[in-house]
């Protein structure tokens, strides 16, 4: 048994399957996405994911709008975060966290920026797409594919 163990762990990457699983079992490292959504996710959040999946489904992301605004990243930058271009997956993932908890909280304004921090993202996301690049090609910040991955596990419309 341990023997087997280690023979399957050693045959491939850490970061993309688990060493208990099978073959065709689908843990991969998009599993902080998948725990993100098995929190209350508020509705604004499935209402931009289902938005953003049933663009890319039919369109393609052809007819895109122009990337975000002046204002659009002084909202950002009123909340310390970056542009998507500019985020690591993992500050992604810290933010969708908060976002999820803004989106809920009592405080009507944090809650109206915490919604409209996510259609910001939404629409960063749909131009990185569009371009089919992120205008910094580095390893780091992949900020913009956990935030899709998000969008899939949230969706009801799956790709």
């Amino acid at each position: 048994m341990i023997e087997e163990l280690i023979d399957k762990k050693s045959g491939f990457d850490i970061t993309s399957k688990s060493a208990l699983s099978h073959q065709e079992d689908p843990f991969t490292s998009r599993s902080h996405a998948a725990m993100l959504a098995k929190n209350d996710v508020p509705y604004s959040h499935k209402k931009v994911a289902d938005n953003y999946t049933v663009i890319k489904k039919i369109y393609k992301f052809q007819a895109v709008q122009s990337r975000i605004t002046p204002v659009d990243k002084e909202l950002l930058s009123k909340y310390d975060f970056s542009t998507l271009e500019f985020t690591t997956a993992k500050q992604m993932y810290d933010e969708l966290a908060l976002l999820q908890d803004w989106s809920t909280s009592k405080d009507t304004e944090l809650k109206a920026d915490a919604d409209r921090i996510m259609e910001i993202r939404a629409k960063e996301l749909k131009f990185i797409d569009a371009n089919c690049y992120a205008t910094i090609s580095n390893e780091i910040y992949k900020g913009y594919v956990a935030l899709a991955h998000y969008f899939e596990e949230i969706s009801k419309f799956k790709s």
